[in-house]
C-alpha cells in the first residue's frame, strides 16, 4: 500500500440505476466506464484518460425498502482494517460491512463515524499509489466536504482515526466555521455544521472539470439537478453542488472560461 494512512484513495457510486448513471457521468465529468473484472455484482470502473477513480455498483439487494438512496462513498487508506473497524465501533461508530477481502484488491470495511455517515476503510493490495483525489487533474476527485451534525466531534473522531489536521477555518455566521483539514501536507477538503433544512449527514465530493459552466449545462441537460452555484471559491475557481438523476448528491469544481 503506497498511500499514506488517512489519505482518500477510492470513491463509488451506489445507485439504483447503473447504465444511467454511467451515461450521466460520462457525459459530465467525461468519465468511461468498463465492468470490473472477476465481479459477480455488476461492479464498474470510472476512468478518466486511462487512470481508474472510482466505481459504480447497483445498490445491495434490500437497501432501498430499508432506506438506503444512491450516493458516492469515500475509501480512505489505513494500514490495519481490522484494528481501525474495531477502534471506530469502539469510539461509537457502527458496522456496516466486515472485514473482508477482495482477491488482488485488498482488505475493506463499511462504517459510518459517531455522527451516522457512511465510508469504507481500506487496505489495498497492491504498492501502486491511488490518484483518486488529484486536485491537479480534471476528472479526479478534487475536494472532500461533509455536512455533519457536530463538525467539533467528527473533527476529533476523523484527526484521531487518521490522522488529519485541523486546517484553517472560514466563518459562516449562524452555521459557524467551514473547517479545513490538511493531511500529508496538503488541504483535502472540509467541515461544516449540515443545515436543518438540508440533506442527511455526509460526505459530499468534488470533481474537477475543465470548465464549470459547461458542465453545469451538461448536468442540466442530462437530468440532474443544481442545487447550489456555479459559485466562486477561495483560489479563483468555481463549484456546483447537485444530484445526478437518480438522487445521488455530488459536487464540480473548475474554472469559469467564458
Amino acid at each position: 500500500m503506497a498511500n499514506q494512512h488517512g489519505d482518500f484513495i477510492w470513491y463509488e457510486l451506489l445507485t439504483n440505476d447503473a447504465d444511467a448513471a454511467a451515461r450521466f457521468y460520462g457525459a459530465v465529468v467525461g468519465w468511461q466506464e468498463r465492468p470490473a473484472e472477476c465481479s459477480d455484482r455488476g461492479y464498474r470502473i470510472f476512468a478518466i484518460r486511462g487512470t481508474d477513480i472510482g466505481g459504480l455498483m447497483p445498490l445491495p439487494a434490500g437497501a432501498e425498502q430499508a432506506g438506503m438512496r444512491p450516493t458516492w462513498l469515500g475509501y480512505v487508506a489505513v494500514e490495519d482494517v481490522d484494528a481501525t473497524a474495531s477502534e471506530i465501533v469502539r469510539d461509537g461508530g457502527a458496522q456496516h460491512m466486515p472485514p473482508t477481502d477482495i482477491p488482488g484488491v485488498g482488505r475493506f470495511a463499511m462504517l459510518t463515524d459517531p455522527q451516522g455517515v457512511m465510508f469504507y476503510v481500506m487496505r489495498g493490495a497492491m504498492d501502486g499509489t491511488s490518484t483518486a483525489f488529484d486536485q491537479s487533474q480534471f476528472g479526479h476527485c478534487n475536494w472532500n466536504e461533509l455536512s455533519t451534525t457536530d463538525p467539533a466531534a467528527a473533527l476529533a473522531f476523523y484527526q484521531s482515526r487518521f490522522g488529519w489536521k485541523k486546517g484553517d477555518a472560514m466563518p459562516m455566521g449562524e452555521m459557524g466555521d467551514y473547517q479545513f483539514i490538511d493531511h500529508g501536507g496538503r488541504t483535502i477538503g472540509a467541515m461544516m455544521r449540515r443545515t436543518p433544512e438540508g440533506p442527511p449527514p455526509a460526505w459530499t465530493f468534488y470533481f474537477g472539470v475543465e470548465d464549470i459552466d459547461v458542465a453545469a449545462k451538461a448536468t442540466s441537460g442530462n437530468g440532474g439537478a443544481i442545487h447550489y452555484g456555479p459559485a466562486e471559491v477561495p483560489g479563483g475557481v468555481f463549484i456546483i453542488v447537485a444530484s445526478d438523476p437518480q438522487g445521488a448528491m455530488f459536487g464540480l469544481v473548475g474554472p469559469r472560461k467564458s
